[in-house]
């Protein structure tokens, strides 16, 4: 064979690896990517409100308010702009913010009118698209029509722009008005690219109103299948219209004949958010003549009543959207302009940021911090597949450490239904060893590591993966770990529908021989049973009710020995609803005692505070994870706790 052929093909063969290497390697990335779901994102504590403020091209700018109920609203950095519109825009001004949640629940996108009005109304020929991942932080691009499109040398104007997620394209579909020379406003629509910087394909008309007259101003909600607009009637009533279609693209729509404003003075510019304490609808518009807002309820957004007298802004606003934010961004906001003058100072309760439950709650003597291990949360039928811990000093400032178990990645027998986990700090040969149990796929693991964040490995095989002799109910989940400081033993307890408890080996990761035992309490034990040693009693908590319900609660009872009997005092309520604080579902906790000291903690899970009520059974599987001071009375009886919004104070 000639020899620079087969250097060729040497070549050749080399490359070859290298790209089936290469080819692995993203694939074990995308896998490691795909394999972490995304949870639904909330909750939800605040609202942002984007805004305008006027025609002056000062006043044509981004601004910024917030509200901790969604009717009363301060404005943020002192009303001033929270963008620079001479940087994001081609004619110095910007008008009608219209922000959108992705989503994947983190990223935000934003469109608003590129024009500065005193060159007149028909003056402008583009918009401006954002994208941003933190509210503050945002890349901009302008989509001129004119410029982009061939044949638009009559056009007009752009008008307000606002993007939705069309489900059926799966897209990002950016709607907007436009006028060309002779005709009416038209409702046109584009998708953007993935990158959120430009349109894509030709602009196509979006809404065939039955009279062909002019319509502005569109702002679409989807509903329970439906995607339901508000619309300007330009130059004939302005007023705010309704129409309804099941497909965005479809070019169908059923219009209402009734104009929806509860004003006969001249309105513009509708936006509607759902409010999360009531799950009603809002219907905001701009009354622009008289320079205010009005804002009105609706329960099926086609009847709207007005509430006036409920909404309270310290700013006047012109055009512009509401979002529901969460307690973190709400955070991020005012770390960065500032908590405005009156606004509620931030509540203790939730303490983790995001959908968490079942936690439990470790102090390491290693680190001298404090961790919650909770179950992931936010996913469609308690469907996570990974753990996260969090790191606190103080018990108010918590910092996710991120993933520390994957199911879908580090666990080889089960790989759904990640919950409820639970730890224990040892002291093995002077060093410190964590042990960390969980559940998967309804049977029990157990996976180690040396320090409280992981990495964790999992032992290789189920731990408990088996229903005790005798009962044939219930489930294999909840593990609870107790070190008894009396005999020096190790006890594993875990059950739904029935309490269990076994003795571990000094390994840790196994267990004795004929050490089972089912100690179930009463008939109002469901599950999330925790254990805690005081003063020559052990306590046993767990959660009556099934978590989806509204009255799930913890209850107590006591034992002279770690293995039972437990004894039920007459009233052994720990905790429970109080609906006068729209606190619902709290349960399955754990319990903290301050080390040295006679100091109590319960943490728990509640539903997310305050639309959780609101969700029905989807309730169960939306919570979030809070703390408050746990007491005792005269010969050790736990005195109830009431939980709270505020939380602790603090250490």
């Amino acid at each position: 064979m000639n020899k620079q052929i087969l250097n060729k093909q040497i070549l050749l063969s080399k490359t070859g690896i290298l790209m089936i290497l290469a080819a692995l390697l993203f694939s074990c990335k995308l896998e490691a990517q795909l394999s972490i779901p995304k949870p639904n994102p909330g909750p939800y504590s605040a609202y942002l409100f984007a805004y305008f403020t006027g025609n002056r091209i000062d006043q044509e700018a981004v601004h910024y308010a917030i509200s901790a109920d969604g009717y009363n609203y301060l404005a943020l950095n002192n009303n001033k702009p929270v963008l620079n519109s001479s940087e994001i825009s081609s004619t110095g001004g910007v008008r009608d913010p219209h922000i959108l949640r992705g989503e994947d629940g983190k990223t935000f996108y934003m469109v608003l009118t590129d024009m500065v009005s005193a060159k007149g109304w028909s003056s402008n020929r583009a918009m401006v698209l954002l994208k941003s991942t933190d509210l503050i932080n945002w890349q901009s691009s302008v989509v001129n029509i004119q410029q982009k499109y061939p044949n638009q040398e009559n056009l007009l104007r752009v008008w307000a722009p606002q993007t939705i997620y069309d489900k059926e394209a799966g897209k990002y579909m950016i709607y907007w008005s436009m006028m060309h020379s002779g005709g009416p406003d038209i409702i046109y629509y584009a998708y953007a690219n993935e990158e959120f910087t430009d349109i894509e394909g030709e602009p196509k008309q979006l809404f065939f109103p039955a009279n062909g007259r002019s319509c502005i101003d569109g702002d679409i909600i989807w509903k329970d299948g439906v995607y339901h607009m508000f619309y300007k009637t330009e130059g004939h009533g302005n007023g705010i219209k309704h129409a309804s279609t099941k497909s965005l693209s479809s070019g169908q729509w059923t219009e209402s004949d009734d104009y929806k404003q509860q004003t006969r003075e001249a309105v513009e510019g509708s936006s509607v958010f759902r409010h999360l304490a009531d799950n009603k609808y809002i219907l905001m518009y701009d009354v622009y003549m008289k320079g205010s807002y009005q804002f009105t309820e609706s329960s099926d957004l086609e009847n709207f009543k007005v509430i006036d007298e409920a909404i309270s802004m310290n700013f006047h606003p012109r055009h512009g959207s509401i979002i529901p934010i969460t307690r973190a961004e709400l955070k991020s906001l005012m770390d960065k302009w500032g908590r405005p003058e009156g606004f509620p100072a931030l509540k203790g309760n939730a303490v983790l940021d995001g959908f968490y439950a079942d936690p439990d709650v470790l102090y390491s003597e290693k680190t001298g911090k404090y961790y919650i291990y909770p179950t992931s949360d936010g996913f469609d039928g308690w469907g996570g597949t990974y753990f996260k811990t969090f790191s606190s000093d103080d018990l108010l400032n918590w910092t996710d450490e991120g993933i520390i178990l994957n199911l879908k990645t580090d666990v080889s027998w089960a790989d759904r239904n990640a919950w409820a986990p639970c730890i224990i700090e040892k002291k093995v040969k002077r060093e410190y060893k964590y042990y960390y149990y969980f559940t998967a796929a309804q049977k029990i693991g157990v996976a180690v590591a040396d320090h409280p964040t992981g990495p964790f490995v999992d032992s290789g095989k189920a731990l408990i993966d088996f229903k005790p002799e005798g009962i044939n109910r219930g489930q294999e989940i909840d593990p609870e770990v107790f070190f008894d400081p009396k005999s020096k033993k190790n006890y594993l307890y875990w059950g739904n529908g029935y309490l269990a408890v076994v003795e571990l080996n000094e390994d840790m990761i196994s267990f004795k021989e004929n050490s089972l035992k089912v100690i179930t309490p009463d008939r109002t034990f469901r599950e999330g049973v925790t254990v805690f040693y005081r003063k020559g009693l052990y306590y046993f908590l767990w959660s009556e009710n099934d978590t989806r319900d509204q009255d799930y609660r913890v209850r107590y009872g006591t034992s002279k020995s770690p293995l039972g009997p437990i004894e039920i005092p007459e009233e052994n309520l720990v905790i429970a609803k109080d609906p006068e604080a729209g606190i619902y579902g709290t349960g399955h906790n754990s319990v903290l005692q301050i080390p040295g000291k006679d100091e109590w903690y319960i943490v728990y899970h509640r539903f997310n505070w305050p639309a959780g009520i609101h969700m029905g059974r989807a309730a169960g599987f939306h919570r979030e994870v809070c703390i408050d001071k746990m007491e005792f009375g005269a010969e050790g009886f736990l005195l109830p706790v009431v939980p709270t919004h505020e939380g602790v104070e603090g250490l």
